[in-house]
């Protein structure tokens, strides 16, 4: 008898360590590729080089973060790399100036001007996505899709092609400023790893503190027993979009301003790499689980690794290698944590049945965690 309880004993003690280590992963692999890379070279682990990753980073994680929102919800959004080039090419079109042809006159908007009119295409393009996933029930991977290619040629017929360069502005019309986001530092830290970090603390409480993160992960996790709860699942569904358009937004701004120019080609793939950061963070594809913290772990993993890799000196060619293994391995890894969801029961139309299973459903999504657990 107390041989088999001591076995159990064991095989939980195994089991629980196990699951701390898939559920940390994200964390080990950043340590371990900065020991690697801190052996392979000195110069990597240096305090300007790190400050350096992490404005690379602040990309990855804004535009991760924005697609955690969606994919919590059970959606998934391939504009966001298309909506970081727009915003940009919005930015740079305002700082040349805007022609108003009635007047003869050339319109010169200010920096806080460009930085919220371009926030609010990112949030357009966001509000388009969402109503055509909660509005038109259409597919969240053929909606955003084509939106990928509306608003990349936008951006393309917008400059012909062109990359908008010069965006330093001019003092004397008042148009000055812009490259403040890509260049300037408060104490030493890059301005865009600060915005990385407003970003995550605010979604971070409005995910784990309000209301609205207790419905997203409600809907997530059972869109049904949500809305028969009396959660206002269309509406979640069009905000998290919405927020995705404005993080991706917010990146754009800060990728030009790094680079002083604007591509209608720039973040090209980057939605790959922010639904990437997402699920290296251990988040759940099918929707429901994930946090904040993981993404911004998953997007320090792969902008650790991809400078890692550049400064070492490996071909551009091994680095997709690495990092599409990265990605397969995370997956992987997320299959083992959550397994297979199981189908839920469907619910009854009407009479006492459908109510109690209202009932029920309101004390689940009442219950549910910032993991998509539900607790007793």
């Amino acid at each position: 008898m107390m041989s088999t309880t001591t076995t159990i004993i064991q095989q939980r003690k195994q089991f629980s360590f196990t699951k701390l280590l898939i559920s940390a992963r994200a964390f080990l692999a950043l340590i371990l590729i900065i020991v690697v890379f801190s052996f392979l070279s000195p110069n990597y682990l240096t305090v300007d080089n790190v400050l350096i990753m992490a404005s690379h980073v602040a990309i990855y994680a804004l535009l991760g973060m924005g697609m955690l929102m969606v994919i919590l919800n059970g959606g998934i959004d391939l504009s966001v790399g298309s909506t970081l080039g727009f915003s940009a090419v919005i930015a740079g079109f305002l700082l040349q100036g805007v022609p108003i042809q009635i007047f003869g006159l050339v319109l010169f908007p200010s920096l806080p001007v460009v930085v919220l009119l371009s926030c609010g295409v990112g949030a357009l393009v966001g509000l388009v996505n969402g109503i055509l996933v909660a509005r038109f029930n259409v597919a969240p991977f053929v909606a955003t899709l084509g939106m990928l290619y509306v608003v990349r040629g936008l951006a393309l017929l917008m400059t012909n092609g062109l990359t908008v360069n010069d965006l330093a502005g001019d003092p004397e019309l008042g148009n000055t400023g812009f490259n403040w986001l890509g260049f300037n530092r408060i104490l030493g830290i890059p301005i865009g790893v600060i915005i990385m970090g407003v970003v995550a603390v605010v979604l971070g409480i409005v995910l784990s503190r309000t209301t609205f993160g207790r419905w997203l992960y409600a809907s997530g996790g059972n869109e049904r027993a949500a809305e028969l709860s009396g959660v206002p699942v269309k509406t979640v569904k069009v905000s998290v979009y919405v927020i995705s358009g404005v993080c991706a937004a917010i990146a754009g701004l800060i990728l030009a301003s790094t680079l002083t120019s604007a591509s209608p080609n720039a973040g090209n793939t980057y939605e790959l790499t922010a639904i990437a950061a997402v699920v290296i963070g251990g988040a759940s594809l099918m929707g429901g689980r994930g946090t904040i913290g993981g993404t911004l772990l998953g997007a320090f993993v792969i902008g650790f690794l991809s400078d890692g890799l550049v400064i070492v000196g490996v071909s551009a060619y091994w680095q997709m290698v690495f990092i599409g293994a990265v990605i397969v391995v995370a997956v992987l890894l997320n299959s083992l944590q959550y397994g297979r969801r199981p189908r839920p029961a469907p619910a009854a139309s009407s009479g006492p049945t459908a109510k109690g299973d209202a009932s029920s459903a309101k004390a689940s999504v009442q219950s549910v965690g910032p993991e998509g657990d539900t607790t007793s």
